[in-house]
């Protein structure tokens, strides 16, 4: 048996308050009541219709935290992706973080689309919409081998503004 998905991640942040108010406002996320008694500087939260306990744990260590240094001076991750069903659902999330002045950046993958954002403590974050198994032609499949800027609304008219993405790649058929 090998791995299959990723459950959640968990990040340190500096002020719990304002990662919280990000995750939730800004993506959607949920807060879900599964911190331990007595420890104030944690918080979990589920996103947006998934079934998992919990997709993101969020620890505080204060307000004294420097930024990451990880892919500038020290190794670390450098995002993580979380997946949406529709390209509307991209194109609001692309308004809401551009509103919230957190996104940093948009790519056409050929076989995913793309947005890039940063919460509030510079920790960088893909979403994106995969093409779906049975719409994936030469055309996506040579796309991958270059990196463009997302044209979303010639996605949408090309895909369908509300096809489901990642069927049968990670969603089952």
């Amino acid at each position: 048996m090998g791995i299959h998905r990723l459950n959640h991640a968990v990040l340190f942040v500096a002020r719990l308050d304002r990662s919280l108010a990000f995750y939730r406002d800004v993506l959607g996320f949920t807060a879900v009541p599964m911190a331990p008694d007595g420890f104030a500087g944690a918080a979990f939260l589920q996103a947006p219709g998934s079934t998992n306990d919990h997709d993101l744990g969020l620890f505080e260590i204060g307000a004294h935290a420097g930024p990451s240094g990880a892919g500038r001076s020290t190794v670390g991750l450098y995002h993580l992706a979380w997946e949406v069903d529709t390209l509307d659902e991209l194109d609001l999330l692309a308004t809401r973080l551009a509103a919230a002045s957190a996104l940093v950046g948009t790519s056409d993958h050929g076989t995913t689309k793309s947005l890039y954002g940063k919460d509030p403590d510079g920790l960088e974050f893909e979403v994106v919409w995969l093409v779906p198994a049975d719409q994936l032609d030469e055309q996506a499949l040579a796309a991958r081998k270059r990196i463009r800027p997302l044209d979303l609304a010639r996605e949408k008219q090309r895909y369908g503004a509300q096809t489901r993405g990642g069927v049968g790649i990670s969603v089952p058929v």
